[in-house]
């Protein structure tokens, strides 16, 4: 065979996409590039490595086999990289991040703030949801990952750097927002909008009212954080979101906090990569700069004192970044 680093690059987004237009997107190539880089590579190993129903393409058994072997070359290229970017320093060098959309205020700002110290060093940003994340883990197709923590038996490190509260969210008008110390048993056949099953978040709140007895009625199920604080603004329920997402809700009274006693779900961030990876200087720099100055890092920029609340308690290690000085009251926010 007479095949190309180009042609396997090629080969390995339209496989992961599984969609010319899209691979054609991320390689910043026109789509007839694409499909001529495919073809002068099936031509050269002389079999199909995609097939065609309607108007989808699946891999065929030669491409998924082909497929797995561009991710070790790729995966060894990038070895030989990182040996190289280390003999140099730290000059130069791409950092490939995922992130899941709970944690993309926060995080967004620390990899700011990495970059901004380092010139020449430039990056990918990948913002979605908890699926995708372990799939893109699993594919290697990152070099590090912030998301809450990742299930067992995946072949994963993974290192807890900030603390994640969840917290109920409630319209602003909502009678319990006018109450302090409501028993979680009154959240019993309230309506919830939640995100979808499978979600760290759906989970974590599912145990708990499940061990408590409360039973959990859900509308809606959303696919992202937006679209809770959308409907719960909307009132079509009450909310679970993390406290990181809800800083220009609370600081505007979009949305109101609710004091639940009982509702105390204690989550992380972690910073995750595969098990035996072998991290290049750059991404091993970035990953120890989280756990190193993630805690004297607010997380929780812009939110109001809230009534009774000391934010510091969400941040412990930071209350120089919290606003913590005598301000009147948000109408309809409870106390955390």
């Amino acid at each position: 065979m007479h095949v190309t680093l180009r042609q396997l690059d090629v080969f390995d987004s339209v496989a992961r996409h599984l969609s010319y237009t899209r691979a054609a997107e991320e390689l910043h190539l026109s789509q007839p590039a694409v499909s001529m880089q495919i073809k002068q590579l099936e031509d050269s190993t002389g079999i199909s490595l995609f097939e065609q129903m309607g108007k989808r393409i699946f891999l065929t058994d030669a491409g998924k086999e082909l497929h797995r072997y561009a991710r070790n070359i790729r995966q060894q290229l990038g070895e030989a990289e990182a040996v190289l970017e280390d003999i140099k320093g730290l000059r130069t060098g791409r950092l490939h991040i995922g992130v899941a959309s709970t944690a993309n205020n926060f995080a967004t700002r620390l990899l700011s703030r990495f970059v901004s110290e380092r010139e020449g060093i430039s990056f990918s940003l990948d913002v979605t949801n908890r699926e995708t994340l372990l799939r893109q883990l699993e594919n290697n197709e990152q070099d590090l990952v912030i998301m809450g923590r990742p299930p067992d038996g995946h072949d994963l490190e993974f290192f807890p750097f900030m603390a994640n509260p969840l917290v109920i969210i409630a319209p602003v008008e909502h009678p319990f927002t006018k109450r302090r110390g409501i028993p979680i048993q009154e959240l019993d056949g309230q309506t919830f909008v939640l995100r979808e099953c499978g979600s760290g978040t759906r989970i974590a709140v599912e145990n708990l009212f499940a061990e408590i007895g409360v039973s959990l009625s859900t509308r809606l199920e959303m696919s992202t954080n937006e679209a809770i604080k959308q409907a719960v603004e909307a009132g079509l329920g009450l909310g679970v979101a993390s406290l990181h997402t809800l800083g220009l809700e609370l600081g505007s009274a979009r949305l109101a906090v609710l004091d639940v006693e009982g509702f105390s779900i204690h989550r992380q961030w972690f910073i995750v990569h595969r098990k035996g990876k072998r991290l290049s200087p750059l991404a091993a720099a970035f990953k120890d700069y989280v756990l190193e100055e993630a805690g004297g890092f607010c997380g929780l920029p812009g939110l109001p004192r809230l009534a009774g609340a000391d934010n510091a308690r969400w941040c412990r290690d930071c209350p120089q970044h919290c606003e913590l000085e005598s301000k009147p009251v948000q109408p309809g926010i409870g106390d955390v």
